[in-house]
């Protein structure tokens, strides 16, 4: 049982799969221009990646633009602007997006990419649900593991070399979420299992 909104909600079990989840997301009016936007967000080390890898896949080769490619060291969640001039914008006029990904060894941005108008794009990363992008959204996903859970996964993948990062980013997680929380606009819950993914359908708040 999960509170939401003040009050107690039994979420219902959403009985499709992956592959009937991209042919939801496939029949759902653009929002974004020509475009289906998809925000698969959740806290770091939740899985997101290899989840909208997955669902890319079940959509037959989907884009996927990965929210590290728009952060920085310095702007671990200032990067809207990015997002907004090189994505967002060339959508809505029906072009492809393009940005230059950030090499977080080397610490500089790498040379240009582009992100094709697709009939579906999968946006992933913390905060890809944020407020300032949900109205381009045609559909929004969270990932449904605690913090505590992802984050100890986080560092187990990245190393003990990468402790001091972890710990300025759990701070920063924390007070985006804080103060522009995602779950709570979420329409669907993604829950990785042994056998593979759980989608749960919950009730969203609206802006």
């Amino acid at each position: 049982m999960n509170e939401r909104n003040g009050r107690a909600t039994d979420p219902a079990r959403h009985p499709a799969g992956v592959e009937d989840l991209a042919r939801h997301l496939a029949a759902l009016p653009p929002s974004a221009g020509p475009v289906r936007l998809v925000a698969v967000d959740g806290h770091a080390g939740s899985g997101k990646t290899t989840f909208a890898g997955r669902l890319a896949r079940a959509l037959g080769g989907a884009p996927v633009l990965h929210l590290d490619d728009l952060a920085t060291h310095e702007e671990l969640f200032e990067w809207t602007g990015r997002l907004r001039t090189g994505v967002l914008e060339p959508f809505l006029r029906g072009e492809s997006g393009r940005y230059r990904p950030y090499d977080w060894v080397a610490r500089r941005f790498g040379p240009e990419r582009e992100l094709p108008a697709a009939p579906v794009v999968l946006v992933e990363g913390v905060g890809a649900g944020r407020r300032d992008v949900r109205p381009y959204l045609a559909c929004l996903l969270w990932m449904e593991l605690p913090h505590e859970d992802s984050w100890a996964r986080g560092q187990l993948r990245d190393g003990p070399g990468l402790t001091e990062f972890w710990d300025g980013w759990k701070r920063a997680e924390e007070a985006h979420f804080l103060t522009d929380p995602t779950r709570p606009f979420a329409e669907l819950l993604v829950l990785q299992r042994k056998e593979g993914y759980e989608l749960l359908e919950m009730p969203r708040k609206t802006d």
